[in-house]
């Protein structure tokens, strides 16, 4: 599969923009404000121009419905959920792609708007994709803050299906993937203590109370995946290892209040390093 790149466009937030054919297949956690950084050498007036042509282009190839507009969503880059939807016109998607804020077109104030230009809750873009037919956009980025003008990490909290199945059910649920779900339930089990709340037992619970036996059985877990392979087991026993080891792991990041969201943005920022030259770099512990 091909991909184009567009080089740094001129403006103080600019980077790299990468576009593809198709889509890649893709909580609850403290906020923190992230710079975007990259590196813009000055551009003579002709690369300025090859930049401008490239972007006409390229919004000339979307398909724009009959009001001008495409279905744009935002995107956590990090947890992959979906922040929320608008729409987009070609000013707004231009925009995105030069303040690397995703910019939205208001259809009932016929306007242009910068997600944040009021709450101050930006989403700085990392990646923008069209979806396979060009009449859907997909804004990939970091978040302030909170999207949802309630206040909520996300537009999406309403479940049909918790109405469908207990109609008196009040308490909002974020839609999140099978990763986030579990970490929500391990918050839950950790406020359950803190509040002395009587609920039914829980291994989460005997965990989050005993230091000794969570790392225990976090070493415990890590050699029985290691085992797999040195032992040559099937992958289903190996991904029931793995799933193992994961939970237990994020009792403890639970403990510590370390989101995974925490860890995939370490991760997502060693994208682009050697893993050797990562380890390099690393500062020695002092004894």
């Amino acid at each position: 599969m091909s991909t184009s790149t567009f080089p740094c466009l001129m403006t103080p937030r600019a980077s790299c923009i990468h576009f593809q054919p198709s889509l890649a297949h893709s909580v609850t956690t403290g906020w923190r404000n992230q710079k975007l950084r990259c590196s813009i050498a000055p551009a003579a007036p002709k690369e300025v121009l090859s930049v401008d042509h490239k972007v006409k282009s390229l919004l000339d190839s979307v398909k724009w419905d009959d009001k001008g507009l495409v279905v744009a969503i935002a995107q956590n880059v990090d947890t992959g959920s979906v922040l929320m939807q608008g729409f987009a016109n070609r000013d707004a998607l231009e925009i995105t792609l030069l303040s690397r804020r995703a910019t939205f077109y208001s259809r009932s104030r016929s306007s242009l708007w910068t997600k944040g230009e009021t709450s101050g809750n930006f989403i700085n873009v990392v990646d923008v994709f069209l979806d396979c037919d060009r009449d859907s956009v997909i804004f990939l980025g970091k978040p302030d803050g909170p999207t949802c003008h309630t206040g909520s990490e996300t537009c999406y909290y309403f479940s049909i299906f918790d109405v469908l199945q207990d109609s008196q059910k009040k308490k909002g649920r974020l839609a999140s993937t099978t990763l986030y779900s579990l970490e929500t339930t391990i918050a839950e089990r950790k406020y359950e203590i803190e509040t002395e709340e009587t609920c039914k037992p829980s291994w989460t619970r005997k965990l989050l109370h005993d230091n000794e036996l969570l790392c225990s059985k976090i070493r415990e877990e890590a050699d029985e995946l290691a085992r797999t392979l040195l032992d040559n087991e099937d992958a289903s026993h190996t991904a029931s290892e793995m799933g193992d080891l994961l939970y237990h792991a994020m009792v403890l990041l639970g403990l510590k209040d370390v989101s995974m969201e925490d860890v995939l943005e370490v991760l997502r920022k060693r994208f682009s390093q050697s893993g050797i030259e990562e380890k390099s770099s690393r500062s020695e512990i002092p004894c």
